[in-house]
């Protein structure tokens, strides 16, 4: 059983509060997106959306959960970013900054191909489960531990489509 969390209102209250401090920030300045796949499709869709700036998305895929809820440690890249960022402004897009491993991985990658600036905007951040220092840069919401799921993120690739976001029961938020 599911334990609404965030209400499809409340998502989308965070959305375009965030799409506004990312477009004050960059003035109109093209900004590359990069979605890591699959759990931030939703919430990277929706955001572009409101984003006025110019913009290009490109797409990592990357995986460290297997089936299970918690990480395996081990950080692998399934599908690199085919666009250039040598000199662009970037924003990597993530569902849930969570013990911070796949995300550290990721912008150490992406810092070497030396953008302009390196920014992350996540719907969620779960501070308690942090392992490494990664900060989120736009945050929508902060949460306890638990396991969450719906707006895209899954367990065992179920609950994306839900419009909202839950807990499993059982699990602390």
């Amino acid at each position: 059983m599911l334990k609404i969390l965030f209400t499809k209102e409340e998502i989308e209250g965070a959305v375009k509060r965030l799409a506004s401090l990312i477009g004050a920030d960059y003035d109109m300045e093209k900004i590359i997106f990069i979605c890591l796949l699959k759990g931030s499709f939703v919430f990277a869709s929706d955001l572009i959306r409101k984003i006025k700036n110019p913009v290009e998305i490109d797409f990592m895929r990357v995986a460290s959960y297997g089936s299970g809820t918690t990480t395996t440690g081990n950080v692998v890249i399934m599908k690199d970013i085919e666009v250039d960022i040598s000199g662009k402004h970037v924003i990597i897009i993530e569902d849930i900054i969570d013990t911070g491993l796949t995300l550290k991985k990721i912008k150490d990658i992406l810092e070497e191909r030396r953008p302009k600036s390196l920014k992350i905007c996540a719907l969620l951040d779960k501070r308690a489960r942090r392992k490494v220092p990664v900060e989120g840069d736009y945050v929508g919401f902060t949460i306890e531990d638990g396991f969450v799921v719906g707006y895209g993120i899954d367990y065992a690739e179920e609950y994306r489509n839900l419009p909202y976001i839950c807990v499993l029961e059982g699990e602390r938020v």
